[in-house]
């Protein structure tokens, strides 16, 4: 079983902080109109998160604030960094230790940079988990079927024994059914922590490819 989406970032509000620090006059409707734009533009290289991920994210933060001082950059990024930019989602990890409890195996298969395992530790879920399959350690990023397929590999399951709950409808959904996974959609398809354990520990109800 594959998990996703159980923590997030703090509200824009930060990076408005953050921003005014600088010298820089936004709001948050225009940083999320900013990162939608960064996210949706090609990537010149293969990946957006090789390594610590920081030329994907130096674009994305200048076109999201309009702030492309390298100081102002560097404080974000090592910000994000750190546990207490990220809250972990109500209910996530009482639902994630009564799944490991009944011997489910857990994942999380992330587009992220290097900073994710200490951002997991920060936030005391690590333990939670089994594998952490990470685009910039294996040189793959959702929807890639290869990303997937680390993941199985490293849990020693098949895919038809596997399901990954993400909240992007591509990356998350359309790439696990691609690699035959079961897929479930977060807040469509399935809506709470408590809900997700349900139905994982009752197979009559895990229908929702």
């Amino acid at each position: 079983m594959y998990m996703t989406s159980f923590s997030r970032a703090l509200p824009p509000v930060l990076l408005i902080r953050f921003a005014r620090s600088a010298g820089v006059k936004t709001t948050p409707a225009e940083i999320k109109k900013g990162f939608k734009k960064a996210f949706a533009e090609p990537w010149p290289e293969r990946l957006r998160y090789e390594g610590d991920g920081r030329p994907f994210w130096r674009y994305a933060v200048a076109t999201a604030t309009g702030c492309p001082d390298e100081t102002y950059f560097e404080e974000l990024y090592q910000h994000f960094a750190r546990g207490d930019a990220w809250k972990v989602a109500h209910g996530a990890p009482e639902a994630l230790a009564r799944l490991r409890d009944a011997g489910v195996k857990l994942a999380v298969v992330s587009n992220f940079d290097s900073r994710l395992r200490p951002i997991l530790r920060d936030l005391q879920v690590d333990t939670l988990f089994d594998a952490l399959i990470i685009s910039a350690e294996i040189g793959y990023e959702k929807p890639s079927r290869e990303i997937f397929e680390a993941a199985l590999n490293a849990l020693g399951v098949d895919a038809t024994a596997a399901v990954h709950v993400g909240d992007d409808p591509t990356n998350d959904k359309q790439g696990a059914l691609a690699a035959g996974l079961e897929s479930w959609l977060w807040k469509v398809d399935v809506k709470s922590f408590g809900e997700l354990a349900d139905r994982i520990l009752q197979p009559a109800t895990r229908s929702l490819r």
